[in-house]
């Protein structure tokens, strides 16, 4: 089965709220296999700012399971023509922020430029964004706030996030039927 099988199984399944509704609730026809709105530049764009928030350290960054990727392909497959366009429209908004390229801008330029549009996002979380040509998100939530989402999710929804970062627990997981109970002790936790 396919990661975006799967994730669309688990959004019909649980009712996951999150921006940009997932196309099966909204009828909203998914793009060609293999085919997105985003070229490569907009993918590496989206991989330098995941990274961004998601970093290598000591486990692996965001762009280890190429997150950037994934986001191009599920606001493609999943948001409303509305929400694509805010989206879009906050890319280029990041470009203007960073003087023309935020590729090119120096990694503390970076997070000092995300660190403000993510001030900027959570002012106004309450209120409706419209970008500067009047599009916006559907649901009046700010750019930054979609793009920072689809990376927290895409991020630990991936096979990297889920097994070298999270403390991974296959279900339905080790049988032992023997296991010493300690008063006081769960009996539902895993050990």
């Amino acid at each position: 089965m396919e990661r975006r099988e799967l994730l669309k199984m688990i959004a019909a399944a649980t009712g996951v709220a999150m921006v940009g509704n997932p196309a099966l609730l909204v009828a909203q026809a998914p793009a060609e296999p293999g085919a997105t709105a985003f070229g490569a530049r907009d993918v590496a764009l989206l991989d330098e700012i995941a990274e961004a928030i998601i970093p290598r350290t000591d486990t692996p960054g965001a762009k280890d399971a190429e997150v950037g990727a994934f986001m191009a392909r599920f606001v493609t497959d999943c948001y409303g023509p509305e929400d694509q366009a805010a989206f879009r429209a906050g890319l280029v908004e990041l470009d203007r922020r960073a003087g023309g390229s935020f590729l090119s801008l120096p990694q503390a330029d970076r997070l000092q430029l995300l660190t403000e549009a993510d001030r900027e996002a959570a002012e106004r979380a309450r209120g409706a964004w419209v970008s500067a040509d009047g599009s916006g998100s559907a649901g009046g939530v700010h750019w930054f706030t979609m793009i920072k989402q689809l990376v927290i999710f895409s991020f630990f929804t991936s096979e990297v996030g889920a097994t070298q970062v999270l403390r991974y627990d296959p279900v339905p997981g080790h049988y032992d039927g023997d296991l010493p109970y300690e008063p006081g002790t769960p009996a539902w936790a895993t050990r």
